[in-house]
């Protein structure tokens, strides 16, 4: 990006210039706390001022409207205190998508969410959902797009096998795709035949090779236990811990930076893995507070490991984080144990052969050819340099 170049998320430039067909148009919104514009001001109240668009419904994905809700929590309509717009929870659906009671009063149906750069955050499977129930009504669908906040440039990750998919995986995509929610909206509309009628309101100003960092907009939590750059760049390869009995780090003061168990032997565990020198990341040994709200070692002060990224262009957080998990298997072969989500957030049940086999190495290396395989894949799709 230029100096003195500005990046500006779809929010902004879609209010600046609504399309003809939209204008007196009854909108359905789908976001959440984390749609600002530059300024900070939220795209619902943006909407519902603008003198050209009528907001008549809220929907909420997971974390709810105001992104406070634990993960996992069923959330339950509700009325939205400053609009008086209703807000209805697609968390609590029955596929988790819009239905028709939702989208009665609708006449086109708009997505702003925060896309974090990894397959299992469950926006993009609402967004695909809601994608599908646009369709069917015979509406426009408009992705607000906004930056990938961990760069376009960096794949990462097998795509999902045959019969692993899930509401942490529609679509065959790697574990980080590093593209943004309205080119992975191209992508799903034309590749799996959703066929929606599909505006995608681009961000202006920005580039693949830029982090959220390098953009100048506002910082917001997209998620309860997602509160730092550093968490987002882990996240796509942290986040399998939740598959295993290790917390991944809720209720702590840095999830998915850190990871941790009661019987986990940390500083025997980070000489090992540091003396495989990973690219870009060293792991120290930590201790870790657990709240006692969480769902995992609730109330206890465990050992950790804090990944701490020495450089960011480098670092490859799925590739560390299942040469963590192998370390720690075979260090405590006694106390390690799969969960049982662990083979959807991976995308297949090849990571725990892999690792049972003591093979992970070739896993990880067939891994990185099919995530460049998608490079291409991905092509026609992409919007931004």
């Amino acid at each position: 990006m230029a100096p003195g170049a500005v990046v500006q998320p779809g929010l902004e430039v879609f209010l600046t210039h609504l399309p003809r067909s939209l204008r007196g148009a009854r909108v359905g919104l789908i976001t959440n706390h984390s749609a600002i514009d530059r300024q900070g001001m939220s795209a619902i109240d943006r909407i519902a001022a603008h003198r050209q668009l009528r907001l008549v419904a809220l929907l909420a994905p997971e974390h709810g409207i105001r992104g406070t809700v634990p993960d996992g929590v069923k959330i339950a309509d509700d009325v939205d205190a400053k609009t008086g717009v209703p807000i209805y929870s697609l968390y609590m659906a029955e596929d988790r998508g819009p239905t028709p009671e939702m989208l009665k009063d609708v006449d086109v149906l708009v997505y702003d969410l925060q896309e974090v750069g990894g397959r299992t955050w469950t926006y993009v499977s609402t967004m695909a959902l809601s994608m599908k129930a646009a369709a069917r009504k015979g509406i426009p669908f408009v992705v607000l797009d906004r930056p990938n906040p961990i760069g376009g440039e960096i794949l990462e990750g097998a795509l999902i096998a045959p019969g692993f998919t899930s509401f942490v995986g529609m679509y065959p995509i790697p574990a980080r795709h590093g593209m943004t929610v309205g080119e992975l909206a191209a992508y799903f509309n034309h590749a799996f035949g959703i066929g929606a009628r599909l505006i995608v309101a681009r961000t202006s100003g920005w580039a693949r090779g830029q982090w959220r960092d390098d953009t100048g907009l506002p910082w917001v939590n997209p998620s309860p236990n997602l509160r730092s750059l550093a968490a987002l760049s882990s996240y796509p390869g942290t986040v399998y811990f939740e598959g295993t009995n290790l917390t991944e780090g809720r209720g702590t003061d840095r999830p998915f930076e850190q990871v941790g168990a009661s019987w986990l032997d940390a500083p025997g565990v980070a000489a090992q893995v540091n003396a495989l020198y990973l690219a870009g990341v060293r792991v120290e040994p930590i201790t870790m507070d657990v709240l006692p709200t969480a769902a995992k070692f609730k109330g206890e002060s465990i050992p950790g490991l804090r990944l701490v990224i020495t450089n960011r262009q480098t670092y490859r957080p799925v590739r560390t984080a299942l040469i963590l998990i192998d370390v720690i298997k075979r260090h405590h072969p006694d106390r390690f144990q799969w969960g049982p989500s662990i083979d959807r957030l991976t995308g297949s049940d090849k990571v725990r052969g892999a690792i049972e086999a003591g093979q992970l190495s070739p896993l990880l290396d067939a891994w990185d050819v099919e995530a460049e395989a998608f490079r291409r894949t991905r092509a026609p799709y992409l919007l931004y340099p």
